[in-house]
């Protein structure tokens, strides 16, 4: 059974960078894409980025410029540096494992989540 642990998310002023981490256990997951979504109170959960098996990243328009995503696969671990955050970054972010391979903003294409690590960027 594989299983994504995040971790990195804290309290940050508005401006400030925080890196995310999500290590996988249970399975390699050279062959999966990684995803990071987030969910602010009251909204629905939202595709902020992924990487595919290849190591090519995508991301949504609102953090691109100001997200990065990268994975080390010897450490089957995903990264999300997140830089000048803003008050509506603002979320409970998770990392997911799509064993297609391609990354998507589609939440239902992945097979495993996290549990959720928390951002607050603060104004």
């Amino acid at each position: 059974q594989v299983q994504l642990v995040e971790s990195g998310g804290r309290l940050v002023q508005a401006g400030g960078s925080l890196r995310l981490s999500c290590a996988a256990s249970g399975r390699t997951l050279t062959s999966y894409a990684m995803g990071w979504f987030r969910q602010a109170p009251g909204k629905e959960r939202e595709f902020v980025g992924g990487i595919g098996s290849g190591g090519i990243p995508v991301y949504a328009d609102s953090v691109k410029g100001r997200f990065t995503i990268s994975r080390d696969y010897g450490k089957n671990t995903a990264y999300l540096q997140m830089n000048n955050l803003k008050p509506e970054d603002t979320a409970v972010y998770y990392c997911a494992a799509d064993r297609s391979g391609q990354a998507t903003a589609k939440a239902q294409e992945y097979d495993y989540w996290g549990q959720g690590t928390q951002v607050t960027a603060s104004s």
